[in-house]
């Protein structure tokens, strides 16, 4: 069976549906994982509760709505987040059909076009939990970063890149970040300037993209970030911190106070190797960014029309 078996309605209609649920299954794994819990189980529950929930109140954006952004069992509110990532995952596996997918040959098996929406449209969820996550905790989990990286070198020749350029991508993705961002970075300032988990995903990116890819995210996210810091700080006289750090930090120095001896001396001595532990400074030069949404964003972006947008600003400066 050929991809041109099928009409681009059909498969742009499955993909929707399937962006929505597992969109909707994204924002299990965005609230779970920094928790240290089973995306698995248990089965949907209300987290403000803890009473299971209905398959008819799962209903991807449309329960949101139905319910009026309120749980049925206890009227908690519910977080705009959760339409939201639903939404974006739509609109992730639309994009990665009608822009990667549909412009396949007509004569591609259709197996190959499905392997291609199954790889990328995983890549993008993975990637969209990861800016949520980092959003709320300044953290990037090794099982979206490191796992999402050896799926990229595992597939690479599948995908059209080839095992070696995939290899070279994900050690120079890693190598510049920890090399010049983070031990770099504290020699020369004391501190990193960016951290290890934004090595690995730009780990992932290379394994993906190979090294345009890794040049590419740095340079965009770079510009992305910077930006946003700007307006951010500009508007409202600082970048707030996230409140998951916060409440994390409140959480170790309760239990810091708690203990005592040998015991307060080598949680002190772990907790003063870790940056996020330490008050936030004054200062935009010292302020603190999520730094992982914006390589995520600049990796989606590539992975849809990034060698489209190397290839025009080439030609840009050519001109």
């Amino acid at each position: 069976m050929l991809l041109g078996d099928l009409p681009p309605a059909f498969l742009l209609g499955l993909a929707a549906v399937l962006g929505l649920l597992f969109g909707s299954f994204s924002n299990v794994v965005i609230y779970r994982l920094p928790r240290g819990e089973n995306v698995a189980f248990p089965a949907s529950h209300c987290t403000a509760c803890n009473q299971p929930i209905a398959p008819y109140d799962n209903l991807p954006v449309l329960s949101f709505l139905l319910l009026r952004g309120r749980a049925r069992c206890c009227k908690a509110k519910i977080s705009w987040r959760y339409p939201v990532v639903e939404l974006l995952g739509c609109l992730w596996a639309l994009a990665v059909m009608r822009l990667l997918v549909l412009e396949l040959p007509a004569e591609e098996p259709l197996w190959r076009a499905a392997a291609l929406f199954v790889l990328y449209f995983a890549l993008g969820l993975g990637l969209l939990c990861a800016i949520f996550i980092d959003l709320d905790y300044m953290i990037l989990p090794d099982p979206l970063t490191l796992g999402g990286a050896a799926l990229g070198l595992v597939t690479a020749s599948l995908r059209g890149l080839g095992f070696v350029p995939a290899l070279l991508g994900a050690a120079i993705g890693f190598g510049v970040v920890w090399l010049l961002f983070v031990e770099g970075y504290r020699r020369l300032r004391g501190y990193p300037g960016m951290g290890l988990g934004d090595a690995k995903l730009l780990l992932l990116t290379g394994a993906w993209f190979g090294w345009q890819g890794v040049l590419f995210a740095l340079l965009a996210g770079s510009l992305l970030g910077t930006l946003l810091a700007i307006v951010v700080y500009v508007t409202r006289g600082q970048l707030p911190e996230p409140q998951g750090v916060i409440a994390e930090r409140e959480e170790l120095m309760a239990e810091l106070a708690s203990l005592e001896g040998p015991e307060r001396a080598e949680l002190e001595a772990e907790l003063a190797r870790d940056p996020l532990f330490a008050a936030p400074q004054t200062g935009l030069a010292r302020a603190r960014l999520a730094f992982g949404p914006f390589l995520s964003v600049a990796t989606m972006a590539y992975a849809l029309i990034g060698p489209e947008l190397v290839t025009a600003y080439l030609q840009l400066g050519m001109s």
